[in-house]
């Protein structure tokens, strides 16, 4: 919907500089802007006209606007909240979902966040108590930064770039994170690409009165408790609960569309959604005739055609090569605001830009269904548990992404690493020595084995096939998918909605048991029951794709010039003592191993070179 920035400061603050911050994010909300100073405190945003398009400027306010909001995202139940607080005298100005969150403060005040249904990162500033608080949505979809100053004095925005646009503060890069990128293409949050500048965690609010910063989680309030439930009634709960996802998220004053790769998950929103807009607008992407090194071609888009005919959608299939990829590629890195080495970002960009361009403002994508519902093609093999388990980490690096094996060799050998390492070697990249063979000395001394985030998560080194996808949903989800959408729909000022990443889906979700995720044989295979007598049977038993990028085959031709720039002693890489002088020789080992899904690591760095080129712009 936007973004938003401001800073808690208790010192004259020139206000040109809160107008840098916020046109630093122009891209996020290019329809209007809104500012808002108070003594110590000033917010900004920027808008993406979504609901109430001509009353929801920002900032939004409670009745005696003793209460000052600034907010990105969707409330979803905003209407039942609504209800709830005209029940209790409550009175509305504006149409806008946001404003129930200044009512909902009055009310509730911080219990509020525990109620929302809906993406969001909010700043609301109590002019009475004089007390900032930020908050992030339970799955993490929205984006929120700060950068402490000092125990009581701190600066905010959607976007590093914004927070990196006021003067004077402490910009240095967290080497740790660096050293977490080819592992897992991203940094993990809270940590971001600088080492003083974190990321609200997800399900958190802070709060700043002038005294000290406090830090707490909070929980969705509207729980249901499935635990008594039989199969046969949660299908359908899986089914209802799908439903009303997907239709809460059609809340909009502009025009809908929705991703359509072909695939179950993609799939299944569009159905849902095709039976409330007609003639849905959908999108997916083409790729010419190139090898996938996970599924045999890269291309699935005659199977998106097929089904956008079943539910007779407006459909799109937008052809892409290595040079249109290679064209988009300086975007991507300007838009990512930081390292995130993820290439199926450079589809979903590449579609939110032609949506933009038919006057689509709002994408629903069937993104988190994997994490959700199981979908994951090593998840056949987590929940078989090797009594004979090595607890220490073992010399092995075979990781399930090394094609030279079978699915069921490679099983056997990660199945006897400790659960942390597996939990590496199931579904990530570069391993611990491996980036010893990349970086310089300075970075590895300052940084710790990636393993601990998944130390941090569970540290039993015996998981249970369930704690996998729990972690998966935990980590990954966030991390990866929500952050990849965000960003590069935004890109294109397009709001991505994911209907599998709500606060309903997710509470189901970890109360099935593993096998609702995996049984005889089939993957996902509660979310298939549930849909299977809508769904056309070839979607429902075809195998899953993915929207795998060929960057493999990319590399050894069309894209091998970026191998030798980027680690060439020209590169900032090189002359910033990140990369060891010699790299380049084993990032082109791993670029000509044709049995190993290397192109992550590659590319993750590739995009760090070309991001610490882009920072030099921000300045």
């Amino acid at each position: 919907m936007c973004g938003i920035t401001g800073y808690l400061i208790n010192r004259p603050i020139n206000k040109n500089i809160l107008v840098s911050m916020n046109e630093a994010m122009i891209n996020r909300g290019p329809d209007s802007s809104g500012y808002y100073y108070d003594r110590e405190f000033a917010g900004a945003m920027r808008r993406l006209s979504i609901n109430d398009v001509e009353n929801g400027d920002q900032p939004l306010f409670n009745q005696n606007k003793s209460v000052v909001l600034f907010y990105n995202g969707e409330i979803y139940n905003y209407n039942f909240l609504r209800n709830l607080l005209e029940t209790k005298g409550y009175q509305f100005n504006t149409r806008s979902d946001g404003e129930v969150i200044c009512h909902l403060y009055d009310e509730y005040k911080t219990e509020l966040f525990s109620m929302l249904d809906g993406m969001f990162a909010i700043s609301i500033w109590d002019t009475k108590e004089r007390r900032l608080t930020l908050a992030k949505d339970i799955a993490g979809e929205k984006p929120l930064y700060y950068y402490m100053l000092n125990s009581n004095e701190v600066i905010f925005g959607s976007t590093l770039k914004s927070i990196c646009k006021f003067p004077g503060i402490d910009d240095s890069l967290d080497f740790s994170g660096i050293w977490d990128i080819p592992t897992f293409t991203w940094i993990p949050q809270p940590q971001t690409i600088f080492k003083n500048i974190k990321s609200l965690p997800k399900s958190h609010y802070i709060t700043f009165d002038g005294n000290k910063a406090v830090i707490k989680k909070f929980n969705y309030k509207y729980k249901d408790d499935y635990s008594r439930l039989n199969d046969k009634e949660l299908i359908q709960i899986t089914r209802e609960t799908v439903e009303n996802s997907v239709n809460l998220r059609l809340l909009s004053d502009v025009p809908i569309g929705s991703f359509l790769s072909g695939g179950l998950d993609s799939s299944i929103v569009s159905y849902i959604a095709s039976k409330k807009i007609n003639k849905l607008k959908t999108y997916t992407i083409g790729f010419e005739n190139t090898s996938d090194l996970q599924h045999g071609k890269a291309d699935e888009s005659s199977q998106a055609i097929q089904f956008a005919k079943f539910i007779n959608s407006d459909h799109r299939t937008i052809r892409v090569n290595s040079s249109d990829f290679l064209r988009n590629l300086e975007d991507y890195i300007t838009f990512a605001d930081q390292p995130m080495g993820i290439p199926s970002g450079l589809g979903i960009m590449a579609i939110a830009k032609y949506a933009n361009k038919d006057g689509i403002k709002v994408l629903l994508s069937g993104d988190c269904a994997d994490e959700c519902f199981g979908g994951y093609s090593w998840y056949p093999y987590v929940d078989q548990l090797n009594e004979n388990i090595n607890n220490n980490e073992t010399n092995s690096e075979i990781f399930f992404h090394n094609y030279k094996y079978s699915n069921e060799e490679r099983a056997s050998i990660i199945q006897n690493y400790n659960s942390h390492k597996q939990a590496w070697a199931w579904h990530y990249y570069a391993s611990e020595s491996q980036k010893n063979n990349i970086f310089s000395e300075e970075i590895k001394s300052a940084s710790h084995s990636s393993l601990r985030h998944f130390k941090k998560f569970n540290s039993n080194k015996k998981w249970t096939g369930k704690t996998f996808i729990s972690q998966d949903r935990d980590f990954y989800l966030s991390n990866e998918m929500l952050q990849k959408l965000d960003r590069m729909t935004m890109a294109a000022s397009v709001e991505g909605r994911v209907p599998f990443a709500s606060p309903s889906v997710i509470n189901l979700s970890e109360q099935l048991a593993f096998n609702h995720f995996y049984r005889n044989k089939t993957l996902k295979w509660i979310l298939k029951q549930a849909f299977k007598d809508d769904i056309p049977k070839e979607i429902i038993n075809r195998p899953k794709h993915g929207f795998n990028v060929p960057l493999d085959d990319w590399f050894r031709n069309d894209w091998s010039y970026l191998i030798d720039e980027c680690f060439s002693s020209d590169s900032c890489l090189y002359k910033e003592n990140i990369i060891k002088k010699d790299s380049i020789n084993y990032i082109k080992l791993l670029a000509g191993d044709e049995n190993t899904l290397n192109s992550p690591i590659i590319f993750s760095l590739i995009v760090l070179e070309l991001w610490l080129k882009e920072r030099l712009k921000w300045k």
